[in-house]
């Protein structure tokens, strides 16, 4: 009987010893697991925290025009501008002691295993903050052991070299809550239109209670699911004394609103611009397009947003139902800064902006420019020239072309250069051209900005090249600002998601033109809209159709040719483009379509500047305004029917006085002004006049 019990003992004995070396052995491979995971995560060093963020594109005045991403919609906030309610609210339901653990809840971890054993399934979390947030930044959601070893370093790493707030914000940050919307700022916008540090505690505790299953608790999807969730989060901020009873009810029974929507949904033609943007960015600045969809990087552009609004209502408004397409580009004179543009009528149906893309013949928009180049070349606002029918020879002889006035109307004698830019007289341009050198035009244009290839053959000064309405803005601006060289800017600059500027414009001042022939080129185009410029019985100015709508001074010129139509103009403040055509190049004959582009025009120009001081144009340093006849451009005396004050170079000015108008001896001495002279008329003669 002993020796039996001495066996036993000694059998037990071995039993024991055994378990101690397997239990030795479990703790050390255990121990050194943990030192390996340890020495591991020290080697791998400080895990990179970056994620995926919308790239927001903000307009001159500070509005969100738009966003590049991925699908995922997230906008990083600091944990400083998020409500309270809702980071206690997220603690309260996923992780109460966050602040306590060095990454694991060891407790919920041995309560979540039992529970599982129990049920004989995975039937409870213990995953706390941080794990969830190393599995969304850099792991799958599969339920395998290799992921869970990877989650776990990546778990030590993070609470190794993070501190728990910025472990916090980077979860609240990172964390989805369903439909589309990554992070607490992009869930507080979708479901409630407001930004996540102006929520409140029941918007709080029922968007803390989507992360556990979003598509299951939404409250667009189950309301009823979604309140249930939200009174376990309120009930447990309850018991962590956090919120009073009172409080809890009180969230409880608040009625909640929901938005359902996205923030920064691109308006429809804000996309024309916004696809300049993304241009520049590409292919200028070399950002790719992975860094816009996930760099989280702001924008900063020179839209105006209340530019914009007038060219959509302008456009809306006076563009007819034909098919008639347009383009729309309007820009700062004083800095290049483009503040609206639209490439047509519809952006969600075609995305083709005409404003930048298309090329099209300028027809007379060109004249400005040949004007410029002859200013410098010894005319002034008193050269005249003969305006007939004329045909010229080039290509040394062997070619001959004739232009043609609109209507194949003719003065059929001299006229002055304002007269030939207000009334868009195209013989008097081929003749300037062929004066000055047909390869002068196309230095010229250079000059202005304008990139695309002009050939120097006599049709050039009638616009027969084909550009875009971009350049041709930007080259018009040029008269306005003193003759300062602008490029076209969209983008100010650009911020990292960390706040480091990437990117920012710097304006370079060149002069390009004398300042003095810009101004007095200025002076001439006001004569679009001056009616003391018409010749009876050959032309009206060609701004006549749009006079009544313009309440400030304004210089521009139209372009016309069978396929397009062009309105650019400026005031001191503003210039502004516009072309109409056909995208099939079709032939613009309807008279709602020969008009729509000067309408479009002076709307946009009139709501755009409609908050700003109505302003002139100021005189550069050395020019000297004088009365002149525009007739004939000399100086004007008591006897000229019209004087209109022009302006020139000192020392250009005309010293001739006008005489033609002077009364022959015996007869009757004309009154001093053009309104005695129409009282004294009969009323025969004031209708012939006016048939004249």
């Amino acid at each position: 009987m002993e020796l039996i019990t001495n066996k036993r003992f000694k059998r037990t004995i071995k039993y024991v010893r055994a378990f101690v070396m397997i239990g030795m052995i479990i703790t050390s491979l255990v121990l050194s697991a943990f030192i390996g995971v340890l020495l591991y995560a020290k080697i791998k060093g400080k895990p990179p925290l970056a994620v995926p963020q919308s790239t927001l594109y903000y307009s001159a005045d500070g509005e969100v025009i738009g966003e590049s991403h991925n699908g995922e919609k997230r906008y990083w906030v600091s944990l400083d501008d998020i409500t309270p309610a809702l980071i206690q609210s997220t603690i309260s339901i996923e992780d109460k002691s966050f602040f306590d653990h060095n990454g694991f809840d060891y407790r919920r971890i041995a309560g979540a295993a039992i529970a599982d054993m129990k049920a004989m399934a995975k039937v409870q979390g213990a995953s706390t903050i941080t794990q969830q947030y190393a599995r969304n930044l850099f792991l799958s959601h599969d339920k395998t052991w290799q992921r869970k070893l990877k989650e776990a370093a990546l778990t030590i790493r993070i609470e190794m070299y993070y501190s728990k707030s910025d472990i916090l914000e980077g979860y609240l940050n990172t964390i989805y809550y369903g439909h589309g919307a990554y992070g607490i700022e992009a869930a507080s916008q979708f479901y409630f239109g407001t930004e996540a540090n102006e929520l409140s505690l029941a918007q709080a505790a029922m968007l803390a209670g989507l992360p556990k299953a979003p598509n299951h608790y939404s409250p667009l999807v189950n309301e009823e699911k979604a309140k249930e969730r939200q009174e376990i989060v309120l009930a447990e901020l309850e018991e962590d004394d956090i919120i009073t009873k009172e409080e809890q009810l009180q969230a409880k029974n608040e009625k909640l609103v929901y938005v359902g929507q996205h923030a920064h949904n691109v308006k429809e033609n804000y996309g024309y611009f916004l696809n300049g943007v993304k241009n520049i960015l590409n292919k200028q600045l070399k950002i790719d397009e992975t860094s816009l969809d996930l760099g989280g990087l702001s924008v900063y552009t020179t839209l105006n947003t209340k530019h914009q609004e007038a060219a959509e209502k302008s456009i809306s408004e006076n563009m007819p139902d034909s098919g008639l397409q347009v383009g729309l580009t309007a820009i700062n004179p004083k800095n290049g800064h483009i503040t609206a543009m639209v490439g047509g009528l519809d952006y969600e149906e075609s995305q083709y902006n005409r404003a930048v893309q298309a090329y099209r013949q300028p027809g007379s928009t060109i004249k400005p420019i040949l004007y410029y180049a002859a200013l410098e070349r010894g005319f002034t606002p008193s050269t005249t020239m003969r305006s007939e029918l004329t045909s010229f020879l080039f290509d040394d002889g062997q070619s001959e072309y004739t232009p043609h006035n609109y209507g194949n109307l003719y003065a059929d004698g001299p006229i002055t250069l304002p007269q030939a830019i207000g009334l868009s007289d195209n013989v008097f341009a081929v003749k300037t051209h062929m004066f000055l050198g047909e390869d002068v035009l196309v230095k010229t244009a250079k000059k202005f900005g304008i990139s695309t290839k002009i050939e120097a053959k006599p049709s050039a000064a009638l616009g027969t090249y084909e550009a875009n309405v971009l350049d041709m803005v930007t080259a018009y601006s040029h008269f306005v600002n003193g003759g300062k060289k602008i490029n076209p800017v969209f983008i100010t600059k650009i911020v990292a998601a960390n706040g480091d500027i990437l990117y920012e414009h710097k304006s370079i001042k060149e002069q390009i033109l004398d300042p003095n022939l810009a101004f007095v080129m200025t002076h001439m185009m006001k004569g679009t809209f001056d009616p003391s410029l018409n010749i009876p019985g050959y032309a009206n100015i060609t701004g006549n159709t749009i006079l009544n709508e313009l309440t400030r001074p304004y210089a521009g010129k139209s372009g016309t040719t069978n396929w397009d139509n062009w309105m650019i103009g400026f005031s001191p403040q503003l210039t502004a483009g516009v072309w109409t055509g056909y995208d099939d190049r079709r032939k613009i004959e309807l008279r709602t379509d020969l008009t729509a582009a000067k309408h479009v025009w002076s709307q946009f120009m009139e709501e755009a500047l409609q908050d700003t001081p109505i302003k002139d144009f100021t005189p550069s340093n050395n020019v000297i305004s004088v009365m002149v006849d525009p007739h004939n451009g000399k100086l004007a005396t008591e006897d000229c029917p019209v004087a209109r004050k022009t302006y020139y170079v000192k020392g250009t000015e005309p010293k001739e006085h006008c005489f033609d108008h002077i009364e022959t001896p015996g007869s009757r001495k004309k009154t001093d002004t053009n309104e005695k002279k129409k009282e004294n008329k009969s009323i025969f003669d004031r209708f012939m006049d006016f048939l004249r």
